[in-house]
């Protein structure tokens, strides 16, 4: 078995992705990936109790891919991963689009899955993202939820 290249990236876009082809590339050329696992989060047409027509995100250029960049080597240092790829949308985004997309490769499913939710579960709390949603009420910033706060506590022991 050769020795595989960590492969990283973050990137903080507008446009969409496509899943497919983010997925290809990541794993390309490289026969030791036995697990690739992926999270795409969408935006939801409601959210503690009201509608929601638009959710716009916004961000810290070079802070947030830095931030991102840290988690991704968190979970390097924690599992024998492969690669890692974090796509977080920004802007304004409608009900049932991706805002982002989170894969790890490595040579187990274990690890993957570990690797994937620990980068996600940090993602959703420490990166630098403001997320504001237009409601029938009018717009409103969205506080970090008290579950993603306590997904983070399995990681901290």
């Amino acid at each position: 078995m050769t020795a595989m290249a960590f492969r990283s990236e973050v990137r903080i876009q507008e446009a969409d992705f496509d899943l497919t082809a983010e997925v290809a590339a990541l794993r390309a050329g490289q026969p030791g990936v036995g697990g690739l696992v992926t999270f795409v989060g969408t935006v939801r047409d409601l959210n503690e109790g009201a509608s929601v027509a638009e959710m716009e995100l916004e961000h810290y250029p070079g802070m947030t891919e830095q931030s991102i960049a840290t988690i991704i080597e968190q979970a390097r240092q924690r599992w024998p991963i492969f690669g890692a790829l974090v796509i977080h949308r920004v802007g304004p985004l409608k009900p049932l689009e991706q805002i982002v997309l989170v894969a790890v490769t490595s040579a187990h499913r274990g690890e993957a899955f570990q690797a994937c939710e620990f980068i996600i579960d940090y993602l959703k709390t420490e990166a630098p993202f403001w997320k504001k949603e237009q409601t029938p009420d009018g717009a409103r910033w969205v506080d970090a939820r008290v579950t993603d706060e306590t997904a983070l506590d399995k990681w901290r022991t």
